[in-house]
């Protein structure tokens, strides 16, 4: 048997460390930029962080502008105003300064001042023509990982669901990811990107298109993300925790970017799509039921995850071992605060067919699930996170 090969990928250049983000405007010159737009939203506008970035970017002799009306969970018609801005003003950099949705909104953009017509039109994979403007992405949280992902997902708010956009044309430039960016998040927004980050990991690794790479990646990921994650949504101010988060979280990314996720990602998009609930929350609710289902599609692996987290499963059984991946993952989020329940946060009984009829057809994410799900099973799921 031939062995597979795997493709991996990931930005033209990746900054990690406190103080990386002093480091934009050199980067920006050194893509060849003069003009630059800074994506971000309100709340980062509001602390002051978006004009040190322009400030660092005019330091290099470039002209910047900030674009704050970033909206959260981006509707795909948000996006019009910020391309008018970029189309108008001609730049020719694109810097996304935030959480996923100001990364996502910036991804998008780069790509319609080039092309085009409505994010729609690009909705799943490989359906965006040719390469946008050139991005750069500072994340704000450690969560998203859409610095180092080929994704963008916004919400179509006709379906009431959250779609992907999926093409090597999204992978940015340079991705600067900086631990001093996140110590003020508060400790709830802390809570669910960092559960978010441990989904991404949990999956990748248990991905069907898991590879050596992302399986180092990942692995480390659930380690990095477990032993920290506690602390830094306790203490925000401590350094060494946002390190690890920051760095657990980048490693989750790029196991992601080219492994995939599995059905936590499929059950979570009509959660939120339709009930406005965060991504990250949204994922971090659901993953204990998901990881109790998906145990006996690979009980090695789930074993393995479990150890990372910190379980001591030495003397269990392969299926005891697996058994205990998922709840450290329950115990996990209600130690940082993640609603146990959906019913915790406003969904009723009488939405989970209409949500599972939404996630059966997202086969993008389910065909990589490590065990197979039919509506049935979504079903089932739903009812005992409810």
């Amino acid at each position: 048997m031939q062995p597979k090969v795997s493709r991996f990928q990931l930005p033209g250049m990746l900054l990690f460390g406190a103080g990386a983000t002093e480091q934009v405007g050199s980067e920006a010159r050194r893509l060849g930029a003069q003009k630059v737009l800074i994506v971000t939203d309100q709340g980062i506008a509001a602390t002051g962080m978006a004009e040190k970035i322009r400030d660092c970017i005019q330091q290099e002799g470039l002209e910047a502008d900030i674009f704050a009306d970033v909206e959260p969970e981006p509707p795909v018609e948000s996006l019009t105003p910020c391309m008018q801005m970029a189309k108008d003003g001609k730049y020719d950099l694109v810097v996304g300064l935030g959480g996923g949705s100001a990364m996502d909104t910036a991804k998008g953009v780069a790509v319609l001042v080039k092309t085009g017509g409505s994010i729609k039109d690009y909705f799943g994979i490989g359906k965006i023509p040719r390469p946008g403007l050139p991005t750069m992405m500072l994340p704000t949280t450690a969560g998203t990982g859409s610095e180092v992902s080929m994704n963008a997902i916004f919400l179509d708010t006709e379906a009431q669901v959250k779609v992907g956009v999926v093409s090597p044309y999204l992978l940015t430039q340079v991705a600067l990811v900086d631990p001093l960016l996140t110590l003020s998040v508060p400790p709830k927004v802390t809570a669910a990107t960092g559960m978010d980050a441990l989904t991404h990991a949990i999956e990748s690794y248990t991905a069907k298109k898991a590879t050596v790479h992302t399986e180092m990646y990942a692995l480390e990921a659930i380690r990095l993300i477990a032993s920290s994650i506690r602390t830094a949504v306790a203490d925000g101010t401590n350094l060494e925790a946002r390190h690890d988060m920051a760095l657990g979280s980048l490693f989750a990314a790029i196991s992601m970017a080219n492994a995939g996720t599995g059905a936590v990602h499929a059950l979570a998009y009509p959660l939120g799509g339709e009930f406005h609930i965060s991504h990250g929350m949204s994922n971090a609710l659901l993953l204990p039921y998901v990881v109790r289902f998906n145990l006996l599609g690979n009980l090695e692996k789930f074993a393995r995850i479990a150890e990372a987290m910190g379980e001591r499963v030495g003397h269990l059984s392969r299926r005891a071992a697996a058994e205990r991946a998922a709840e450290a993952c329950r115990q996990l989020a209600l130690d940082v605060g993640i609603p146990q329940r959906m019913s915790e946060v406003g969904v009723p009984e009488e939405a989970i067919t209409k949500m599972a009829e939404a996630a059966v057809e997202i086969r993008r994410l389910l065909d990589n699930n490590p065990r197979a799900m039919t509506l049935d099973d979504i079903i089932q799921i739903y009812q005992e996170a409810m």
